[in-house]
Formats: structure tokens, sequence, C-alpha cells
């Protein structure tokens, strides 16, 4: 004969989808009746009224309680009042950020290691390296976000083929997964692709909103991408997180090199660590392996050696897959592998630092 607290028991490792924590700890469960020694009846209380991921939630219970012997599972679905969800979002709060409000993953022993994606001007693809190479690290095995920190020109969610929005629990937001990727963007905040009109506070405070009000859960890596040049929000993450490492993104022509190496200055001033220069559209491979290269050579190079820092990775030019409308390429493209390789040598590179700290 089954009880109350086998059952609660037994549900302790179904989690929330977007939390990431379990339904019993965040007292989701309610109303435990067990007829007959094996029918189950007990109501769950959705974080938010219609949530998408409900039908997920009942198979991992309905499953989880048959293994545990149940005859039939009958589940009645519910919403959390607005005190519990306050309570709820008082509580990850209070998990996420230290006493004085500062987000804990900004600690320096937080084991998070903030990758600060940045290039001299637009259209080189700095974006593109973001994604893949987020992509290819989740690949790996490592728990990864986004942070679309280029406020005007955002473009992650289009580039990831995103068509959902975060879930908002009270204040805070839940990112959407893509690719195994958590991902926030202010393009999940802008109705029918409006420009966003703001200066420097405005910008400021949504960067710390995203870091602040945002469950990101648990981390390995959180790539920034950041908008191009060095501006507004440029300074202020380098003020809010000192311990960001740097890829500096250029294409092999020799201008895009020479208004990059502005970006390296600024990393060098701000003492921002730079991992290295990636240089995307390096060439294009025809079928037969012959490379053509469409813009020029040495860029990447040059804003290495100007910077004293090496080439990480050279990416090949060319068009995503069809039909997918994302931006992210398979790991058996060519592309794919380069992302792979680039993944592997910043974890290789990362956890090598972290050893001599």
């Amino acid at each position: 004969m089954l009880t109350n607290e086998q059952v609660l028991e037994a549900l302790k490792p179904v989690q929330d989808p977007e939390l990431h924590k379990s339904i019993v700890e965040l007292n989701m469960v309610r109303n435990i009746q067990i007829l007959d020694g094996s029918h189950i009846m007990l109501e769950v209380l959705l974080t938010i009224q219609g949530c998408p991921l409900k039908a997920k939630i009942q198979q991992d219970i309905e499953e989880t309680l048959r293994k545990l012997g149940a005859a039939s599972v009958s589940l009645k679905f519910g919403a959390m009042s607005k005190e519990e969800l306050a309570a709820l979002t008082q509580s990850l709060k209070k998990e996420a950020t230290t006493d004085s409000g500062m987000p804990k993953m900004l600690r320096p022993d937080s084991g998070v290691t903030f990758i600060a994606v940045t290039s001299g001007k637009g259209g080189v693809g700095k974006s593109t390296v973001t994604i893949n190479l987020a992509a290819a690290l989740a690949r790996s095995g490592k728990k990864v976000g986004i942070l679309d920190a280029d406020i005007y020109g955002f473009s992650i969610p289009a580039m990831m083929n995103i068509q959902q929005k975060p879930t908002m629990i009270d204040q805070t937001a839940i990112p959407v997964e893509s690719h195994g990727v958590k991902v926030m963007s202010m393009g999940f905040f802008s109705p029918d692709n409006n420009p966003v009109m703001w200066r420097g506070p405005m910008l400021n405070k949504w960067i710390r909103n995203f870091l602040v009000n945002t469950h990101w859960g648990e981390l390995d890596y959180l790539l920034l991408d950041l908008p191009p040049g060095t501006g507004d929000v440029a300074i202020d993450v380098a003020a809010m997180i000192p311990q960001a490492k740097e890829i500096i993104v250029t294409t092999p022509h020799t201008v895009a090199s020479f208004v990059a190496s502005r970006a390296g200055a600024m990393a060098v001033h701000t003492k921002h660590e730079i991992l290295g220069v990636v240089e995307n559209m390096a060439y294009y491979e025809d079928k037969d392996g012959t490379k053509k290269y469409l813009f020029g050579q040495g860029g990447g190079d040059a804003l290495a050696e100007q910077l004293n820092i090496t080439v990480l990775a050279q990416i090949p030019f060319a068009q995503p897959e069809e039909n997918t409308g994302s931006s992210v390429y398979d790991e058996e493209w060519l592309i794919g592998e380069a992302f792979t390789n680039l993944a592997e040598d910043i974890i290789f590179s990362v956890e090598k630092m972290n050893k001599q700290v």
C-alpha cells in the first residue's frame, strides 16, 4: 500500500522543465490522495496559468508514479496564487543574489566563465560566432547561456530561430532554451521588431536586469554578444564583469582587422583577458577542396600580432543548412566541426587558467 510520503519522495527527482528544480521543492504538489492503496490522485500548481510545458510535467509525474507501483494516476492542474508567486520569486532571487543584491554569478568564485564576444565593426559575424560557440560548448556537456547584450542590434533569437518568449514568474524571467543554450535578449521584449532608442543609463539598467532578474540557474559559461565598437554597453560590461574574458571577431579584410584592433585596445585598457581572435568568413571551400579567399587574407593574423595574442580559429564561409531557419551549424558540417574545435580549445584554456589561479 502506497503512502503520501512515498509519493512525495518519488516525485523529488521530477523537475519543473523551466526552473530545473524539483516540483516537490517548489511546493507544486498538493492534495495527494491514495485510493485502494494504489490509485493516486494529486493536484499540481503551475507557476503560470497555461504553462507551455504542462504536458511534459504530466508525463514525468505519471511515469514516475507508475514505476512506484501506482495502478492509475489522476492529475489536476492549478496555478499558484499571486502571494505564492511572490514568495517563489523572492526565493529565486535570494538563491541567486548576495545580501547586497549583487548576482552571485558575478563573484569571482562563482564557477561561471564569462566570455564577451566583441568586434570593431558590424557585419563580421560576431553573433554567428557567439551562437555557434555556445552550441558547441553545450554539445561538449557544459551548461551555457547567451546574454544578447547588443541592445540596439539584437539578433540572437532570430538567428537561433526561437519563436517563444521567456516565461515570466512575477518579475523574474526564465531564459528560453535553444540548442541546449539558455538565451536572454532584448529581442524578446521588443514587439514587431521595433527599434530600441535609449541612451546610456537605460542601457546599463537593462544589462543589469538581464543579470539580476533572470533565473539563469547553474551555468559553466555565459557568453555576452556585445555591440560592435567601444560604446556604452562595452564600458558597462567591463565595469560590471571585470573577470570577463574576450574573443575578438574579425574578417580577413584589412579594414575589419584595423577597426577590430580598437576593441582589443579597450580590452587591454579594462584589463579583460583576451582569449584570442576568431577570423570569420576566412575562406570559401569548393567541392574539390579548393579554398577561395573572398575577403582577402591576413586580417586575423595581423590583429593577433598587433595585440600579442593568437588566432583561435579561422571559420570558413558558408550558408546555414536549408529549411532549419537557424544559423547554428550542425556539428557534422565543416563549419560546425570548426566551432567544436574552437570550443574544445577554449575549455582547455579556461580550465588551465583556473588551475593557475
